[in-house]
C-alpha cells in the first residue's frame, strides 16, 4: 500500500470536458503569439488584448456543457478514500477539479476564475470579466486586477510545496500532460530519484525513453476509475498492462 501520493494533471484531462487547450501545433495561443497574451511584457503593452483573451476563456468556463468528467471524479474519490497524504497538482487553470470534488489541490499555473492585485498580490474571485471596473479592494486607489495566471517568465505557484511532496511521495501519477515543459517535466525525475513508483496516463503512446515505470495509453476518463480502484486495493502493479 502507498502512504503518500502526488498527482499531476495537464490539459488532456480538461480537453475531455470540452475545454480548448490554449496552445495549438504552431505554438500559437488561440491565434495569438505567446508574447502578446502570456507574458508580463505583453500585458504591460496591451492590457485590453490580454483581458479579452482571458475573458473569452473565463466565459467558456461558464458554459453549462463544460463540466467535470469521470477522470476528475475518480481523482476526487482517490483523495477522499486514500488514508495517506495526497496532493493534486494541476497545470490547468480551470476549476473542473474543484467542481469534481477535489480539495487537496494546487494550481501551479494560476486560475482563470481569479484576479490578482498587481500591487499587493492579494487574490480575488472573479464575479465579472476583467476590465476597468474590475478592481481590488485592498488598495487606495483601487488597482485594476490582472489575471491570476502564471505567465512565461514568472515562477509557478507553490514550487516549494510541490518539491517537498515529490521528495516524500511513494507514488507519482501524471495524467494528460505532454511532459515536455519544465518545471513539471522534471517532476517524474524527482519522484523516481527519491524512490517513488511512477505512472503515466496519456493519449499518446509511451515514449521510448520514458522515465515512468507504468504507462496507460488512452482517455483519462476511461482509465482513471479503474486505476483508482487498483490503487485503493493495493494492486496497481500486480497486473500491469
Amino acid at each position: 500500500m502507498y502512504h503518500r501520493i502526488v498527482v499531476l494533471t495537464g490539459a488532456g484531462i480538461s480537453a475531455e470536458s470540452g475545454l480548448r487547450t490554449f496552445r495549438d501545433q504552431n505554438g500559437l495561443w488561440e491565434n495569438h503569439h505567446i508574447e502578446d497574451v502570456a507574458t508580463p511584457e505583453g500585458y504591460a503593452r496591451d492590457p485590453e488584448l490580454v483581458e479579452r483573451f482571458y475573458n473569452e476563456r473565463w466565459h467558456q468556463l461558464q458554459d453549462p456543457s463544460v463540466k467535470p468528467n469521470a477522470a476528475h471524479e475518480a481523482l476526487a474519490r482517490l483523495e477522499q478514500e486514500f488514508t495517506g497524504d495526497f496532493l493534486l497538482v494541476t497545470q490547468n487553470v480551470d476549476d473542473l477539479h474543484e467542481r469534481g470534488g477535489s480539495r487537496k489541490l494546487l494550481h501551479m499555473h494560476g486560475e482563470l476564475s481569479k484576479g490578482r492585485c498587481p500591487r499587493s498580490g492579494q487574490i480575488f474571485r472573479l464575479h465579472e470579466p476583467f476590465g476597468n471596473d474590475n478592481c481590488c479592494t485592498c488598495c487606495i486607489p483601487a488597482q485594476r486586477l490582472r489575471p491570476h495566471i502564471v505567465w512565461f517568465g514568472e515562477i509557478p505557484i507553490g514550487m516549494d510545496r510541490i518539491h517537498d511532496a515529490l521528495e516524500e511521495c511513494d507514488l507519482f501519477i501524471a495524467i494528460g500532460t505532454s511532459g515536455t515543459v519544465y518545471p513539471a517535466a522534471g517532476f517524474v525525475e524527482i519522484a523516481n530519484h527519491h524512490g517513488a513508483m511512477s505512472v503515466e496516463v496519456n493519449l499518446a503512446a509511451k515514449e521510448r525513453h520514458s522515465l515512468f515505470h507504468l504507462h496507460y495509453e488512452g482517455k483519462a476518463s476511461e482509465i482513471l476509475p479503474g486505476l483508482v480502484d487498483k490503487i485503493l486495493a493495493g494492486s496497481l502493479f500486480a497486473n500491469s498492462p
